[in-house]
């Protein structure tokens, strides 16, 4: 876990070194705090119910941590869907936050609350499944996609960079394999975008539009749940919508939202062997 105390290092320095948040609530707005509350409120209600009929339905044991199977059935392809389900609740909470009237640094830490709370609670009931159990793995990937918003917003650097997810059936999910395409890590790509212009050399950036950026893809395919299969790598560019210059500020917000899912592009798929796609989904 040594990992995690680097990441704790750095935010804590970061904050030191920056803007704190605010204990100013004055400037929050009641009634937009009102609606992502009750929206916050019916999502759990609804999420843990559908949860509990795809995941939760087997028998109830004990708590107990998985230390086995948990990084063997999926080639840890599920960590990477820990870190960006995070990362993905995280930012939006930040903006819904800011949208509510919240300093970008309050809002940016309320955000890594909301997404470390659920994401643990997940994990803590999965602790008493005896088909999961509970996973430190699970819990250092939510770490790290949760708090990767907070910094981003006190170390500019990383501003170029998301977390995104694509899906695309594969034919075991097609055949009725899985309850839901979430469950498949082969329908499943998780992506590092990043923004070319913003990562490019002052003098480049007028030839480069804002909008185009690039992002490497990762999923896996042939697995056996014992630890065989393989890891499916892909390049490929991304459309930073929410870059176009000039948009309206709510649909700015609106194409930042879409972001975070990985839109089809021209890609190359350089491992296992190279597949050159017209459009990758």
């Amino acid at each position: 876990m040594r990992w995690l105390v680097i990441i704790v290092l750095v935010l804590s320095f970061a904050v030191r070194t920056q803007a704190q948040p605010s204990n100013d609530f004055s400037h929050i707005d009641p009634l937009r705090t009102g609606i992502v509350a009750g929206a916050t409120v019916g999502g759990f209600v609804v999420g843990h119910g559908m949860l509990n009929n795809l995941w939760w339905k087997g028998e109830r044991v004990p708590f107990h941590i998985n230390t086995q199977q948990d990084y063997d059935y999926a080639l840890n392809a599920d960590k990477y869907g820990h870190a960006t389900f995070a990362y993905m609740t995280s930012t939006v909470y930040g903006d819904l936050l800011r949208w509510c009237g919240l300093d970008s640094a309050s809002a940016a830490w309320w955000g890594f609350g909301v997404a470390m709370t659920y994401q643990t609670y997940i994990e803590v009931r999965d602790g008493f499944s005896r088909d999961y159990g509970f996973s430190w793995g699970d819990i250092g990937a939510n770490t790290l996609g949760a708090a990767l918003p907070v910094a981003k917003h006190y170390i500019p650097a990383l501003r170029p960079f998301d977390l995104q997810i694509s899906f695309w059936p594969s034919p075991a999910f097609r055949q009725g394999a899985y309850n839901a395409i979430i469950d498949d890590y082969t329908s499943t790509t998780h992506w590092l975008a990043m923004n070319v212009h913003d990562l490019s050399p002052r003098a480049w950036r007028d030839y480069l539009p804002p909008w185009l950026g690039v992002a490497v893809g990762h999923s896996v395919r042939n697995l056996d749940g014992r630890g065989g299969g393989e890891h499916v790598v892909v390049l490929s560019l991304d459309w930073q919508l929410h870059r176009i210059p000039n948009l309206p500020p709510w649909l700015r917000d609106v194409a930042r939202v879409l972001h975070l899912y990985h839109l089809p592009a021209p890609a190359i798929q350089i491992l296992p062997n190279v597949v050159w796609y017209g459009l990758r989904f």
